[in-house]
């Protein structure tokens, strides 16, 4: 089974993750990578991909993606994701060890295209990109070497810090699968409820 979470943005600005967030910047010589526009993250995009690959390849019914699949995602994902929605935290070297990838929702934008880019569709994307109060969680990864040293905290330090300044109120994960505890224990702080569920069957073949 696949659970999907519905997580309310909290209303106040609680301050201990931030403090905590800091903290753990300073011992362990971490920093949020600060991007100006889209150029500042594509240089970065390659290995954004090998971390997520290698840490999703012990999940089940993950896939490595091919050299083709990493350049299409990176023109069609990565270009249209504002950058502030893509947190990327490095090491005192410069190298990545944690990003996360989210997006405002479409939702609503493609039910009013109903589903068509073209003429006008393409409007209410870009609309929906610029304003909206809901959010998609789309990908997290954390470097196996630092998992443990509260990385996550210094991610959603972030998350919410730009979820703020753009007004998200509620924020959807993707499908998890339900014995993946490290992702589902990051939202045990926030208001939330599992309001969606998917089952993949399996079954076996005569020869």
């Amino acid at each position: 089974d696949w659970v999907e979470y519905e997580i309310l943005m909290p209303e106040k600005d609680d301050q201990k993750i931030a403090h905590l967030a800091e903290a753990l910047k300073k011992k362990y010589g971490f920093r949020i990578l600060t991007m100006q526009d889209k150029k500042d993250l594509l240089p970065y995009a390659r290995e954004l991909f090998g971390l997520m690959g290698n840490e999703y390849s012990h999940l089940y019914s993950s896939v490595a993606l091919s050299e083709k699949q990493v350049e299409a995602y990176i023109r069609q994902y990565l270009n249209l994701i504002p950058p502030e929605f893509v947190p990327v935290v490095l090491d005192g070297d410069g190298r990545m060890v944690a990003f996360g990838v989210t997006l405002p929702s479409l939702t609503r934008a493609l039910q009013k295209a109903k589903g068509r880019l073209l003429p006008f569709g393409i409007f209410h994307i870009m609309q929906a990109l610029k304003k909206n109060d809901r959010i998609d969680l789309l990908l997290v990864a954390v470097k196996k070497e630092v998992q443990g040293r509260g990385v996550n905290a210094i991610l959603i330090s972030r998350m919410l810090e730009v979820f703020r300044k753009f007004g998200i109120k509620v924020a959807e994960s993707n499908p998890e699968l339900e014995t993946n505890l490290a992702v589902q224990v990051q939202w045990k702080h926030f208001e939330r409820r599992q309001h969606k569920r998917r089952r993949s069957y399996i079954k076996m073949l005569a020869k």
